[in-house]
């Protein structure tokens, strides 16, 4: 079975794993009570990271569009291709609205990005505390939806990678390597999963 490309599978893996631990530095750092040392770190490295979440997004985006993602297996029905397909773009979606928003949400409020300030990248929207308010809220919002839709995701691939074993995981795993690398025959682990 075809697979991602060895780029497109290391940026899938990595951004995983960024945002996997980006949602709970999120939930913990607005939390009251915790001392301002580690609530300033926190927030450090959400904005930070966020910014090279967006970055790795956009790239990924390049990606897809100079080798467009393979097939998914002839035999799944057309209602899980739908909503794969509907999955992977509210994936996508999300994956650049969240960081945008809290770009905007950080710029707008006046606050510092770290390292875009130590390049000199000048901040891309005006200083406004109402922008800086919707942004917020926007950027909690489409987190939450974010994080659930990723719950699915997780599950999508539980189900394909380890129940049916169908061949839909191979497609993106390993995250560097050949892909579908460790297979055996008859559909072995490694050989099921998420589309992404």
């Amino acid at each position: 079975m075809e697979s991602y490309s060895g780029l497109a599978r290391a940026i899938h893996w990595l951004v995983a794993l960024l945002v996997l631990t980006m949602i709970p530095v999120g939930l913990v750092m607005v939390q009251e009570g915790l001392p301002r040392s580690l609530q300033n770190g926190l927030f450090i490295f959400h904005k930070n990271v966020g910014v090279v979440v967006l970055l790795l997004m956009l790239v990924r985006l390049g990606v897809r569009r100079l080798r467009p993602p393979p097939d998914l297996p002839a035999h799944l029905p057309g209602w899980q291709r739908r909503a794969a397909a509907a999955s992977h773009a509210a994936l996508y979606g999300l994956a650049i609205l969240v960081p945008v928003a809290g770009y905007v949400r950080v710029r707008a409020g006046g606050f510092p990005i770290e390292w875009l300030d130590a390049l000199g990248v000048p901040p891309l929207v005006p200083r406004s505390d109402a922008l800086a308010q919707v942004a917020q809220t926007t950027h909690y919002v489409a987190a939450l939806t974010f994080a659930a839709l990723i719950g699915l995701h997780v599950l999508a691939a539980i189900h394909h990678g380890v129940i049916r074993q169908d061949g839909v995981f191979g497609r993106i795993w390993p995250p560097v390597g050949r892909a579908g690398a460790g297979r055996a025959a008859g559909g072995a682990a490694g050989d099921g999963g998420a589309p992404s």
